[in-house]
């Protein structure tokens, strides 16, 4: 009886766990599908992206341009001061005027920044080929995001980096993620979604963390677009 009882346990774990592996799946694929679809996705190789970030009544120009899975250059004017960060591979490399501590001069970025960039690298996210990446994904639950149900999914990534990321349970959307942003707990929220080269991008993000609140308003998006890959290496001095 005892041997019974315990089969039937071990068979509704099983059952419990095979359902819940499913739901995972089954909101990263609609997901995925909602975003464009994984053919779709697969096809870029490059995307630049012009947007304005507006910050303590500054709006600020930043172009972010991206070889899909390789390289990675962001660069803004602020004040008449140009910021740069590069990401290749598993190096990266900055420019920041003295106003932000910074020389003027390129200098090396921190292995910790590096890490937190390089998820930029990939501009679909982590749940796009979650499997293929080493990552784990876990339905938390489903919970409201400004009133409007969504699926509340916890990513941890290959290397270690956690994340809670919020499904719209409607469009299939990212609405919501919380993660760390330069080191500290932060909060990005993502909303006007429209559609580029049969591809659907977030034109307005919302960022707040315990440094303030941005908000980045995205104006142009470029796919598949020549890149000179000479912008990613460090200039000399």
């Amino acid at each position: 009886m005892k041997t019974n009882k315990l089969l039937v346990a071990t068979l509704a774990a099983f059952v419990s766990i095979s359902s819940y592996a499913q739901t995972v799946d089954e909101i990263v694929d609609k997901h995925i599908a909602a975003m464009g679809g994984a053919d779709k996705l697969k096809g870029v190789s490059t995307i630049v992206i012009e947007r304005t970030l507006a910050v303590q009544n500054m709006e600020i120009p930043n172009k972010t341009t991206v070889v899909v899975g390789k390289a990675l250059r962001t660069e803004s004017s602020v004040m008449g001061n140009s910021m740069v960060q590069v990401v290749e591979g598993a190096t990266g490399w900055m420019i920041r005027p003295a106003m932000m501590g910074g020389t003027g001069d390129p200098e090396d970025m921190p292995a910790e920044m590096v890490k937190q960039q390089a998820g930029q690298l990939d501009p679909f996210g982590e749940l796009y080929n979650y499997k293929e990446k080493g990552n784990k994904v876990e339905l938390v639950g489903k919970e409201k995001v400004e009133k409007d149900d969504a699926y509340h999914l916890k990513v941890t990534t290959k290397d270690g980096q956690v994340m809670e990321q919020y499904i719209d349970a409607n469009t299939f959307m990212l609405t919501k993620l919380k993660t760390t942003i330069n080191g500290q707990d932060g909060e990005i929220m993502f909303s006007d979604y429209k559609e580029v080269e049969g591809i659907k991008m977030a034109n307005t993000m919302d960022m707040t963390s315990q440094m303030g609140a941005l908000t980045f308003i995205t104006n142009k998006v470029t796919v598949n677009a020549k890149v000179d890959e000479a912008i990613f290496k460090k200039p000399t001095k």
